[in-house]
């Protein structure tokens, strides 16, 4: 990068959106890009590297890609070969293991035989065999055994394990994120249930460093975009950073969680019989990740991550997650309002439009604000 270059776009983000944005406008549409990353590396929060022990680790936790879009796996599938791969996770429950999402294998475990058929069969009598419900819905069921049944998985792994990871009830949090995890009326222990899913074979940061890999795309590392001419005057901005900190918290901050981890070798076999635990009833650890399980990779130990969240403190923690209620929604609306009166800036993103997206949202949304922004409307 030369002060001198001039840019038809400047990225503030070396994420997956503004890799994506960034490969887009410069592919299909000529753009010389300029890719602004205050990290020292790029892939964002799904970023991964060699642990001192050989092991591929992700550096914010566990990153599953899982998609539906044949469009957007066959684009990334440009950058990455695949590792086929099905995510599971298992609940801690009084030194027993517990399918999550919830579903029969999960219910045979809870409840003795007979009482775990019982509410099988009246499960999908009511709705429908392979129906996925959400367990507040479940929780108002007219059938006292249902309602039993809800209030035991709600109070023993929803309740905990929500009211640490959002610092919320379950029920003061948007309802779409209640509905991730529902309960399954069937005995398919994925956690995702997308027709494809995978892990890039040589990792997230490697898929996206051959994403910005292109001759019009020029990557600065440890640059801040907020610092003195992190902007050259007058250049058309893609920003994927915090909303709220683009216009200096104007309207007050947005709510965010943030993430801290422990990472722990172990020399050996592996350690976990899921490849994501969840600790419901630890008073503040929420699941920990084995990353051979996520990778096959072959070593003569095993890496594991320990998350621990909580609120994020702006410009002292890392915003991980945008915590979506009534309120925050509606605080947002103030900022988009800012953002449609902006001059040559758009934003993108889990943290540009205060989104909880998964990784395929999160390309989809870039690959459409690239083709917005290049066909020159907003």
């Amino acid at each position: 990068m030369t002060r001198a270059t001039r840019y038809d776009l400047v990225v503030a983000g070396a994420g997956i959106a503004g890799a994506v944005v960034a490969e887009r406008a410069a592919s299909r549409h000529g753009w010389r890009v300029l890719v602004i990353e205050h990290r020292e590396h790029v892939g964002g929060n799904a970023a991964d590297c060699i642990d001192e022990h050989g092991i591929l680790v992700h550096r914010h936790g566990p990153h599953v890609f899982h998609t539906n879009s044949s469009a957007i796996r066959e684009y990334l599938s440009g950058f990455t070969e695949w590792k086929p791969y099905r995510h599971r996770v298992e609940a801690s429950l009084d030194a027993s293991l517990v399918p999550v999402p919830v579903n029969f294998n999960s219910i045979d475990l809870l409840f003795s035989p007979p009482r775990a058929r019982q509410l099988q069969r009246l499960l999908v009598s009511t709705y429908g065999e392979g129906a996925e419900v959400p367990i507040l819905l479940l929780r108002n069921s007219t059938e006292p055994i249902v309602r039993r049944f809800a209030n035991k998985v709600y109070e023993e792994i929803f309740l905990p394990y929500t009211v640490k990871q959002w610092g919320l009830l379950p029920e003061e949090l948007d309802p779409s994120v209640t509905a991730r995890v529902p309960v399954r009326l069937n005995r398919d222990d994925s956690y995702f249930t997308d027709a494809f899913e995978a892990i890039p074979s040589t990792g997230y940061s490697a898929m996206i460093e051959k994403i910005l890999d292109h001759p019009k795309i020029d990557v600065a590392l440890g640059v801040d975009f907020h610092s003195p001419g992190g902007l050259p005057s007058g250049t058309l901005a893609l920003y994927t950073g915090q909303i709220d900190r683009y216009f200096d918290y104007k309207h007050g901050p947005l709510p965010y969680r943030t993430l801290s981890f422990q990472f722990q070798y172990q020399a050996g076999g592996l350690v976990q019989a899921a490849p994501t635990v969840t600790y419901p009833s630890h008073p503040s650890c929420t699941r920990s990740c084995e990353y051979r399980q996520l990778t096959g990779q072959d070593a003569a130990g095993t890496s594991r991550s320990f998350e621990f969240p909580g609120p994020h403190a702006p410009g002292e923690t890392v915003p991980y997650y945008p915590i979506p209620t009534k309120a925050s929604r509606a605080q947002y609306q103030l900022y988009a309002a800012e953002a449609k009166r902006a001059r040559n800036v758009v934003f993108c993103g889990r943290l540009g439009r205060f989104q909880y997206l998964n990784m395929d949202q999160a390309v989809g949304q870039a690959m459409k604000t690239a083709e917005t922004i290049c066909m020159g409307s907003r």
